[in-house]
């Protein structure tokens, strides 16, 4: 650590509206934290990308059927209002850019997600983006590995609460899992067949349907209560080629166009990233938000509505093949800190 540092480690004078004894508490994580977004700037930049920043508050928060938005109000001088929302995400604004400069770029960017509260969890929190333009999928995952490997030490030590801790060993190439071979492996289903009929799934998987559950919401339950348990736990996973209906935003793959070009990494239990290799088409893109759009007025009439995003839909022609990723950056902290609890890893809470 470096002098600098170690001078701020001296307690400070309080102040009566502070938590100053938890704040040093934390210092050691809050150290780690500040160290690793340095050396996450530094890689980045060393292969090119542009740290940019885009609004956090927006006309459309994102399309994801189940994030609730935070919504604001926007009041102009003329007194005219007009409704917009913390985004849940910045994806739409920077692959615009990519679309406008064709340049890889990333973001540290505090993203909203209302009524997410848990270890886990929190309604704000950081999100590490970038996209890469002309970069496939395998090919984010191996810009992704070695970005881990040069922020994190070789081993890391993660306490579990419902279980014995955990050494997770980065020094080990990253495991590459597709959807398929992790549901046969280690529930014995064959899930692609399956798409679509939720009965069958359920037969596949020995199990009995709950009420209106549909065949997405027992893929989802599979997918928590047989496959994240017990992949990523000592050596990170890729967990690729998801079934084309959760492709998102993501390309289908044209060798099999029954899977979409995403993986999720999986580290000691926390899901880390989420990631695609973008869809350019606007016109699948539109037609892929309206499904959206309609499947969550009808799952939460209650909630406020937003226009399509027109302006993301006319950039995607201009955008180049591309990967993009979400990371989550507290949930990377935790990981490096050892601790379960997502409030451990920042300076304040609400």
């Amino acid at each position: 650590m470096s002098d600098s540092l170690l001078m701020h480690a001296q307690p400070q004078p309080l102040t009566p509206d502070s938590d100053p004894d938890r704040i040093r508490d934390r210092l050691p994580f809050l150290y780690r934290r500040d160290l690793i977004k340095r050396g996450i700037r530094a890689f980045l930049e060393s292969r090119g990308h542009l740290e940019v920043e885009t609004p956090c508050a927006v006309t459309v928060p994102g399309e994801e059927v189940h994030l609730y938005p935070f919504e604001t109000m926007r009041e102009t001088p003329q007194g005219t209002r007009e409704t917009l929302f913390l985004h849940t995400s910045p994806e739409f604004a920077m692959k615009r850019i990519v679309a406008a400069t064709g340049l890889p770029v990333f973001q540290f960017a505090r993203v909203w997600r209302n009524g997410e509260q848990s270890n886990l969890h929190l309604p704000e929190f950081t999100m590490l983006e970038w996209y890469h333009p002309h970069l496939n999928l395998d090919g984010l995952m191996d810009e992704t590995e070695a970005l881990l490997k040069a922020v994190l030490p070789p081993a890391l030590t993660c306490p579990k609460f419902d279980g014995p801790d955990i050494t997770l060993d980065l020094t080990r190439p990253f495991e590459r899992l597709t959807m398929a071979e992790a549901f046969q492996r280690h529930a014995n289903i064959d899930l692609l067949p399956t798409e679509g009929n939720a009965q069958k799934l359920a037969d596949a998987a020995g199990c009995s349907l709950r009420e209106n559950e549909t065949w997405e919401d027992l893929f989802f339950r599979l997918l928590l209560e047989r496959i994240e348990p017990v992949i990523g736990r000592t050596q990170p996973t890729f967990l690729t080629h998801w079934p084309a209906s959760q492709a998102a935003l993501a390309r289908r793959d044209p060798a099999n166009p029954a899977t979409a070009l995403r993986f999720e990494l999986y580290a000691a239990g926390l899901e880390l990233a989420n990631a695609f290799e973008e869809l350019t088409d606007p016109a699948e893109q539109r037609v892929r938000f309206e499904a959206d759009r309609s499947m969550r007025r009808r799952h939460y009439p209650e909630r406020a509505d937003w226009p399509a995003d027109e302006k993301l839909l006319a950039a995607l022609p201009h955008m180049p093949p591309c990967s993009g990723i979400a990371l989550g950056f507290d949930r990377l902290i935790m990981l490096a800190c050892g601790t379960q609890r997502i409030k451990d890893v920042l300076w304040l809470g609400a």
